[in-house]
């Protein structure tokens, strides 16, 4: 099956594209929104080429994969097909509502055409999808292997852009708890956080390739999740596939992700804190619960099970 899809989504994307298919990614030559062709800080197998959008048409995609509702008219504008009527089309919904909460209607809630796949329960719970069909399909990802070592009495985060993010990224609840315990973050456009807290200069790990992340963060002694309303977070689904023990707050799907085994979540800050100078302090409960977040996020999280949910779905949407 050829699945054309846009590189919107890196994290999420390395593991969709490790699937039995060949994709078609779209390039432009600045390598901009519409057109970043192949990850360059993610490994992607030769399965996903790039294509130009001049040549996508005669690449005959089976089924497209979108991700952002201006690639409704993207699509139709670059290759005159025209998705859900001319070729079969599923929009994956990576995001909790921007909008109000539980009232926010979904831009594809009119069309039955185009089934809205959704990356958490809460996430699809919350938006108003209306007439579309939905489901969800958990995340998955690689396994890089039980890397933790917790040498370092740090507490790591993981997030992309959190002075522009503010609030909803958690970058608030960052700052509180680099005042109180040794906090090390990684992610693009972090580096603006020194002029919030001097004291993280040192410590801030700008657009570091996955597998060197992954192979940094499993040093820190726990992994600290603070966002307010993000769907769930990639980054702590690996934390704790890499067998970290995780701090999360206990906002949209992340009391579901993270059994009690695994880590601490809590909706007081401070409760997160306490934990974190408790591990920094005790190691050994820090490593237990970091192999009990492994062994769950194995079983929930896996690629298998995710890349096999996927291929039901798009078997279903070209039949």
């Amino acid at each position: 099956m050829r699945v054309l899809v846009w590189h919107v989504h890196g994290s999420w994307q390395t593991s969709f594209v490790a699937g039995p298919d060949e994709y078609l990614i779209p390039v432009v030559p600045d390598r901009g929104p519409d057109g970043r062709g192949r990850a360059r800080t993610w490994t992607w197998p030769a399965s996903a080429r790039e294509v130009a959008p001049e040549a996508l048409r005669a690449a005959e995609p089976d089924v497209v994969v979108l991700q952002r509702p201006h690639e409704i008219e993207l699509l139709e504008r670059w290759t005159g097909l025209r998705a859900g009527l001319d070729v079969p089309a599923v929009y994956v919904e990576h995001n909790t509502p921007a909008g109000p909460a539980a009232t926010t209607r979904h831009p594809l809630a009119d069309r039955s055409d185009i089934p809205v796949a959704h990356v958490t329960a809460f996430n699809a719970l919350m938006w108003d999808c209306g007439r579309a069909p939905t489901t969800v399909v958990d995340h998955g990802v690689h396994d890089p292997g039980p890397l933790y070592t917790g040498e370092r009495e740090r507490v790591a985060v993981v997030v992309n852009e959190p002075v522009r993010r503010g609030r909803v990224a958690g970058t608030d609840l960052l700052v509180h708890a680099a005042g109180r315990v040794p906090v090390e973050v990684y992610g693009m456009g972090v580096l603006g956080l020194a002029d919030l807290v001097p004291g993280l200069a040192g410590h801030l790990h700008d657009d570091v390739p996955q597998a060197r992340m992954h192979a940094r963060l499993a040093g820190a002694r726990a992994y600290l999740h603070p966002f307010r309303w993000t769907s769930l977070g990639l980054a702590l689904v690996e934390a704790m596939t890499i067998g970290m023990p995780v701090l999360a707050l206990a906002t949209t799907a992340a009391p579901e992700a993270v059994p009690p085994s695994a880590g601490v979540v809590s909706s007081d800050p401070d409760v997160l804190v306490s934990a974190a100078r408790r591990w920094l302090h005790d190691p050994e409960e820090a490593r237990a619960h970091g192999r009990a977040a492994r062994a769950h996020a194995l079983e929930r999280f896996g690629l298998d099970r995710f890349l096999s949910d996927w291929q039901v779905l798009l078997k279903e949407v070209v039949r």
